[in-house]
């Protein structure tokens, strides 16, 4: 990715729908008119429109609708956004990419992102369906070095943080279904999250947290049989969006999200948003992953983020792991 072309996208992300003329490209990065003018030429036939006036400048005026990694590198910079993003065109699966490059000795934090993976992978070794329309997929990485018990709330925070950004910045009320999947207001699943982590006795080496988010994907580009199952932000609700300023904005949310995970300022307000997005709270729900499963109704999660299910007789069971489906109520 050329890091001219990020700085000169950079400067019409920060000018707004003011037009940036090209004297001040060149003075600013360094290049001749003439060099401006051929790297603008290059961003068009990218997909990037530029509208251009006589003794003003130039204003971008429509981008790509994929993901581009010249647009993602400006969007990322203007909102500071420190760890190294990785922008690939495919890859199997983003988390098995992140946990290659932890293998290799790769400096973490970090984060890959695919604009479609022929091996996406959910929870319970599910297949997850990563078509090259509107999605994002995306990993990210870290060597924490914490205990093991530490990381039971972890998904579920992360997956709060996803769902009180995507309230505030596109107007879209998402729930959490305990304990990873991030559902939109009919109960259709708009995003998913897979946690995987390399443990020692006493400590977690290695972290990766992978979050599949329909962004713009139309009902007739998921399979038949997702149809009724699946959403994307935009069919849930949200204006049109631009799927690298949500990766951006989701990239800088979760790597927050992430900082006061490992510094404990979540712990305050983690009830809180659990009460606002949980979506299982009072519900009759079926809970199994080994063993006989277990029903119940769902009475909240306790602080490290296990399910609490009141039972026959109104016994308490702490549940913490599993599949949750939903009973005939």
């Amino acid at each position: 990715m050329p890091a001219l072309d990020s700085s000169i996208l950079l400067a019409f992300l920060e000018a707004g729908d003011q037009p940036v003329s090209g004297d001040r490209l060149a003075k600013e990065l360094g290049i001749s008119r003439v060099a401006v003018w051929s790297r603008l030429e290059r961003l068009r036939a990218a997909g990037f429109t530029f509208k251009a006036s006589t003794r003003k400048g130039y204003t971008l005026t429509a981008v790509p609708r994929e993901l581009n990694a010249a647009w993602l590198d400006a969007q990322l910079r203007l909102r500071k956004v420190s760890p190294e993003v990785e922008l690939l065109a495919e890859v199997d699966s983003t988390n098995s990419e992140a946990e290659r490059r932890l293998a290799a000795g790769h400096e973490a934090p970090f984060a890959v992102l695919a604009r479609t993976q022929s091996a996406g992978r959910g929870r319970l070794g599910r297949r997850w369906h990563s078509s090259p329309a509107g999605n994002l997929y995306l990993s990210l990485a870290f060597r924490p070095f914490i205990p093991p018990e530490n990381l039971k709330p972890f998904t579920i925070w992360m997956g709060l943080a996803v769902c009180a950004h995507v309230e505030a910045a596109y107007d879209v009320k998402l729930g959490l279904k305990w304990p990873n999947d991030l559902l939109s207001a009919d109960g259709r699943k708009v995003a998913g999250m897979l946690t995987e982590a390399r443990l020692d006795a006493d400590a977690v080496r290695e972290l990766v947290f992978g979050l599949g988010l329909n962004v713009s994907t139309k009902a007739k580009d998921f399979p038949s049989e997702l149809r009724a199952l699946a959403a994307s932000l935009e069919l849930a609700g949200a204006s049109p969006l631009d799927i690298n300023r949500v990766a951006a904005e989701v990239l800088a949310a979760l790597f927050t999200a992430w900082e006061q995970f490992i510094d404990g300022t979540w712990m305050p307000t983690f009830r809180a948003r659990w009460q606002r997005y949980d979506v299982l709270t009072g519900r009759s729900v079926r809970v199994g992953l080994r063993g006989e499963p277990v029903a119940g109704i769902v009475d909240g999660i306790d602080d490290e983020g296990s399910l609490i299910l009141r039972t026959g007789g109104g016994r308490k069971t702490i549940v913490s792991s599993g599949e949750v489906t939903l009973r005939n109520e």
